[in-house]
C-alpha cells in the first residue's frame, strides 16, 4: 500500500529521492532537471513538497506543487522509484487534490519530449498539450501539459 503525506523537501529521504530523480532524468534527457526546482521555492505560500512511503515506511516517491499564478499551480519533480505499483497514480492524485484545496483550478507542467513514460503517464491522467511557459519559451525539447481541477 502506498501512502502519500506532506513532507520537507530537505530531509534525508527527500533528498535521496530528489538525486534518484536528477540523475533518471540526466539518463534519459541529458538534463538533470535541477535548474528549474530549488527547494527553497517550497518556502512560498501556496507550495507544497510530498512524498510517497510504502507500508513499512520506506520513501518511494515524490513531488510538489508551487504557485505560478493565483490560479495556476506548476508540477514539480514527480519522482516513482517503480517498487510498488500506483506511486505514480497515488502522488499525482495527493497534488491534485492538495493544489485544488489550495484554490488553484489548473495544474501546468514540463517534461521533455524524450521521457516517454512521463509524456504517457500525464496524458494517460488527463493532461493536455499546451503551448510552452515560462523558461520552456523557445525550447523544443520542452513539452508543456495541463489539467483543469474544476469539476
Amino acid at each position: 500500500m502506498v501512502t502519500v503525506e506532506k513532507s520537507d523537501p530537505l530531509s534525508p529521504d527527500s533528498c535521496h529521492l530528489i538525486e534518484k530523480l536528477s540523475a533518471e532524468l540526466a539518463s534519459i534527457t541529458g538534463d538533470s532537471g535541477k535548474s528549474n526546482f530549488t527547494t527553497d521555492s517550497m518556502h512560498e505560500d501556496r507550495a507544497l513538497w510530498a512524498l510517497a512511503r510504502d507500508s513499512r515506511g520506506n520513501a518511494i516517491g515524490c513531488g510538489a506543487i508551487r504557485p505560478l499564478t493565483e490560479n495556476i499551480a506548476e508540477l514539480k519533480r514527480m519522482f516513482s522509484d517503480r517498487s510498488a505499483p500506483g506511486i505514480g497514480n497515488a502522488l499525482l492524485t495527493f497534488l491534485e487534490t492538495s493544489a485544488k484545496s489550495m484554490g488553484y483550478n489548473e495544474l501546468w507542467l514540463e517534461t521533455r519530449h524524450v521521457n516517454h513514460k512521463a509524456v504517457n503517464f500525464y496524458k494517460k491522467n488527463g493532461y493536455i498539450r499546451i503551448g510552452n511557459y515560462g523558461p520552456y519559451i523557445g525550447r523544443e525539447e520542452a513539452v508543456c501539459f495541463a489539467k483543469s481541477l474544476q469539476g
